[in-house]
């Protein structure tokens, strides 16, 4: 048994201790907000927080997790009244929406650690976080305008 917060509730995972964090999330423990995109962290589509680190919980294994701090979508924010959150429903952001959970989460810890970051950090740091849709555009212009409303 594997035993760690998720957003912000213990719980314990019974699945081996190699399997990916995000499975566990997904099968073990019924959140699907994150998703799987590549299995191989290319895309960015399962990006969690382990200790308020964004990570590709499709290759952070379970064992790694053990007594840490995880966040999902579903714990950025309860209500979905994270800056981040309705600044993504403002700025019309997903079309597909499948890789926005990812999106969302990558940028809540750019803006955790710079509360204003200009368009350069934005680009910087969200290269690797992939949008089939090409939203790319609206993403920087959502994460811009959570920072001057947060």
């Amino acid at each position: 048994m594997v035993k760690f917060t998720l957003n912000g509730r213990s719980v314990s995972a019974s699945s081996e201790d190699s399997t990916p964090l995000l499975l566990v999330i997904r099968d073990e423990l019924k959140l699907t907000g994150t998703k799987f995109g590549c299995g191989a962290a290319l895309c960015g589509a399962c990006t969690v927080h382990v200790n308020g680190k964004a990570v590709r919980s499709c290759v952070t294994t379970l064992k790694s997790a053990e007594n840490a701090q995880v966040t999902t979508i579903e714990g950025l924010s309860p209500t979905n009244s994270h800056p981040l959150q309705k600044a993504w429903i403002a700025e019309e952001v997903p079309q597909c929406g499948y890789c926005q959970s990812g999106q969302i989460m990558k940028a809540a810890e750019l803006l955790a650690g710079n509360p204003q970051p200009n368009r350069e950090q934005i680009v910087a740091h969200m290269d690797g976080n992939i949008c089939r849709c090409g939203t790319y555009h609206r993403i920087i212009a959502a994460i811009q305008r959570a920072a001057k409303e947060a």
